[in-house]
């Protein structure tokens, strides 16, 4: 997909993301707290990410293997990051809420659905992975730190 641009509530933060793709849905419990619903996101790389406002983005390091940013001035959710325990790295996982055009976004993917809560379903042919089947394709990458 082509360049997208967004920011938080407030507009402290803006970003343009040179590439994005299709998004992801994460049932887990980290991202449904996080969120308070689950955490909708597209994946952009870290090398085409530009952030303006970045002195006020707050950053929570939620596992050893990832970090999950928030603007500090409205408190809204801006991005996941697997950095693998290196903190400013890894591809970024944006928020689609905060994109100024996510309309022609495709969901390909829901992770961790069999923790997905009774009270919603999404509809569509994708892709649904079970806490096992997650664990099973990215796992490894999470024991290697």
């Amino acid at each position: 997909m082509t360049e997208q641009t967004g920011s938080c509530m407030c507009g402290a933060v803006r970003f343009t993301a040179r590439s994005i793709g299709g998004f992801g849905v994460c049932h887990c419990e980290q991202c449904r707290r996080w969120t308070g619903s689950a955490l909708f996101a597209a994946t952009v790389p870290e090398t085409d990410m530009v952030i303006a406002g970045g002195a006020v983005i707050r950053t929570f390091r939620s596992s050893a293997w990832a970090s999950r940013a928030f603007c500090g001035v409205c408190g809204a959710t801006l991005w996941y990051r697997f950095d693998q325990g290196r903190d400013g790295t890894g591809n970024y996982e944006v928020a689609i809420g905060l994109l100024d055009d996510a309309g022609a976004l495709e969901l390909e993917r829901e992770i961790f659905a069999d923790q997905q809560q009774d009270c919603w379903r999404l509809a569509g042919d994708h892709v649904r992975m079970t806490q096992a089947e997650t664990l099973a394709k990215y796992g490894t990458q999470l024991e290697n730190d």
